[in-house]
């Protein structure tokens, strides 16, 4: 019982420690025999097939090597994800509704249209496109326009404040004759919803495991890609769009793999043609596609093996999927046992280290090792024992601090438009968003934040490190990032709003220039003109706007402020909520359930406060529609509503 109590009693230190976590949580072990139980020799690690111009990113040589390297993953965990046995296509959050089959698209009659002053057939000079981080490289939205019709995917376009619970089939697609608007009808619907992509006469709808193509005109679908697991994004550039998916290999039989079928017909993609990075867990495999949107024909692809939570950044150039791995609490144990050697005697050392050697998994070595200091603190006496605990404690603390780069990581996996591997490169810390990543110049610059502080990174071709500021922003974390040009913008925030302005004009030598501390905060930045950054955010429990003058690089000023009375905008997470008209210098935004059209010019300044639920706007020569459960149409030059569409 006192060996028991004495174990539990170590346990209690390590949780206080940070070596257990709640999600990964050691159970005591019963008393331990006399002698050890006599273990395996330790067998090598997967080392795969190297690869020109991959550091730490390697090709599994066999299908052999793949059953391997997942077991070894398997073995870690103790068991394949939480005890469920994982099957392909196995969802990897909360119970997705599967697509059903899809029904012929259905001509709508014309609705309600408040306004009609007569047709007037004419084609559109100018229309909007979807807001992105990449001029040219568009991303999936739910609203997308080719300057005469509206595609609206209107099951996906609101989570009202305060949210509703949609109907079971409540989603659907519209196709919305939309220009002149004096004749704006509904020419037909297509019943399922989706993000959208638009090119030339298809229209591509991405759902969570399923993308379609459907003639823009006239609705029929045309092809059909069913996902093995889930999509995580999409972008359309050229020719080509690329499809991001990420899936979880059947541990028992995971080869062949086919992690899409198209129109039916299985892509199966072999187990050699598969990436994996050397010394790191993973547990998901993602899958890049080329598809042609005209046919649904997948010409590429690239899998690779990597950790659950990625961002993904697309310049011109390359595709940029990054993933976060925090350091296994084990690991971090390992670590700390071998920089603090002084702790426990000689022969405790030598039983640890031969127990490091045995082939089994870390948690295995985690416990015996548990098993060995329980016994040691056995010959201790009460005070020796609080003494040991004590020191114990205030080392990992210490060591956590020394360490904290090396616990949590984001790898990066760069790959070329034509789906070849081009580097791989890791730095500390875990990306906020997309806007994270930005190339320029052939140099790739990421913002990260780990634990109370942030670091800018500056990689190189091959994603090696040139560059760095380290540290900034203590006691903060992240909300916002910006990269323009050779400058980046920054926002950190706990109490106060640090606006950060660096510049990146030496790679090699990234500097802060400039800092200004405002209250709130900004969750999203947008250059508005030559030397201006809108932010929005917010300030105590409203939305807040403000307009930044980064002229002065060393002394960034707020030129103006706006504070909305509305406690939610989908800009705060989602850039796509956010249109700005450069012709009539105005911008849109969504918040609570109403829309917003402000001005820029001399400052901030509400232009028009729309009544109504809108989700997000376009515009298609000089008409502005707000888009809801209605389409509300306005004339930007006198700011008059002068149609609206109702929806049955």
């Amino acid at each position: 019982m006192k060996k028991i109590v004495l174990i539990l009693s170590l346990i209690a230190v390590m949780v206080a420690a940070g070596c257990i976590d709640s999600e990964n949580q050691v159970k005591p072990t019963p008393t331990p025999a006399e002698t050890p139980t006599p273990l395996p020799e330790k067998s090598p690690e997967v080392v795969g097939e190297n690869v020109s111009g991959l550091s730490n990113l390697a090709r599994f040589k066999s299908e052999e090597e793949l059953r391997e390297y997942l077991a070894m993953r398997e073995v870690f965990y103790g068991y394949p994800m939480f005890g469920i046995a994982v099957q392909k296509g196995m969802p990897e959050t909360a119970e997705m509704p599967l697509p059903a089959p899809t029904p012929t698209p259905t001509p709508i009659p014309t609705p309600t249209l408040v306004g009609d002053r007569g047709i007037v057939e004419k084609a559109a000079e100018r229309y909007s496109e979807t807001n992105v981080q990449v001029k040219g490289i568009d991303e999936p939205d739910i609203v997308k326009t080719d300057g005469k019709n509206i595609y609206y995917s209107i099951g996906m376009a609101r989570i009202y404040m305060p949210r509703v619970i949609m109907p079971e089939y409540y989603g659907k697609i519209l196709s919305v004759l939309a220009f002149p608007p004096d004749n704006m009808s509904v020419s037909f619907e297509i019943p399922k919803d989706g993000n959208l992509l638009l090119y030339k006469d298809r229209l591509v709808v991405l759902r969570y495991n399923e993308i379609s193509g459907y003639d823009k005109e006239n609705g029929k679908n045309m092809w059909r890609i069913d996902v093995d697991g889930n999509i995580v994004t999409a972008r359309l550039y050229g020719d080509y769009i690329f499809v991001i998916t990420r899936s979880y290999l059947d541990y028992y039989d995971p080869c062949p793999i086919e992690p899409v079928r198209v129109n039916g017909e299985a892509l199966e993609v072999k187990c050699t043609d598969i990436y994996f990075p050397r010394g790191i867990s993973s547990e998901v495999l993602y899958t890049v596609m080329k598809v042609n949107p005209e046919s649904g024909e997948i010409e590429k692809t690239f899998s690779f093996m990597g950790s659950y939570g990625s961002t993904v950044y697309m310049s011109e150039n390359a595709i940029y999927i990054a993933y976060t791995k925090r350091m296994g609490e084990d690991e971090i144990y390992f670590k700390f046992l071998q920089e603090n050697r002084d702790l426990l005697p000689d022969d405790v050392l030598s039983r640890i280290e031969k127990v490091m050697g045995y082939d089994i998994s870390n948690q295995a070595k985690f416990i015996e090792i548990q098993t060995l200091i329980s016994k040691y603190l056995l010959t201790l006496d009460k005070e020796e024992r609080l003494k040991f605990e004590n020191d114990f404690w205030n080392r990992m603390q210490d060591f956590r601090k020394e360490h904290k780069r090396e616990i949590q990581r984001t790898y990066i996996v760069k790959v070329s438009l034509n789906l070849e591997p081009l580097a791989d490169g890791e730095v500390p810390g875990r990306l906020l968003n997309q806007f994270s990543m930005d190339e320029y110049r052939g140099y790739l610059r990421l913002a990260t934040t780990f634990g109370d502080e942030n670091d800018l990174y500056v990689l190189d071709e091959d994603l090696k490190v040139v560059g760095k500021i380290t540290g900034f922003g203590e006691d903060e974390r992240i909300y916002a990032v910006r990269f323009i040009g050779d400058r980046g913008y920054i926002v950190t925030f706990r109490e106060t709003d640090p606006f950060f302005v660096i510049d990146l004009s030496n790679p090699r030598k990234p500097e802060i220039k400039g800092e200004l501390k405002i209250p709130g905060f900004s969750s999203y930045l947008h250059p508005v003109e030559d030397h201006l950054i809108l932010g929005v955010g917010r300030e105590g429990s409203y939305v807040k706007l403000s307009l930044f003058d980064v002229s002065d690089a060393a002394n960034p000023k707020e030129v103006s402020k706006y504070t909305l009375k509305e406690y939610w905008s989908e800009v705060l997470y989602n850039h796509h909520a956010f249109l700005m008209d450069s012709k009539h210098g105005i911008f849109f935004l969504p918040a609570g359930n109403h829309g917003y059209v402000f001005s820029y010019k001399d400052g901030l300044k509400l232009v028009k406060a729309i009544d109504v639920p809108a989700v997000r706007a376009i515009y298609i020569d000089d008409f502005l529609y707000i888009l809801g459960d209605s389409i509300a149409v306005y004339d930007e030059n006198t700011w008059e509503r002068v149609a609206e569409l109702k929806f049955e």
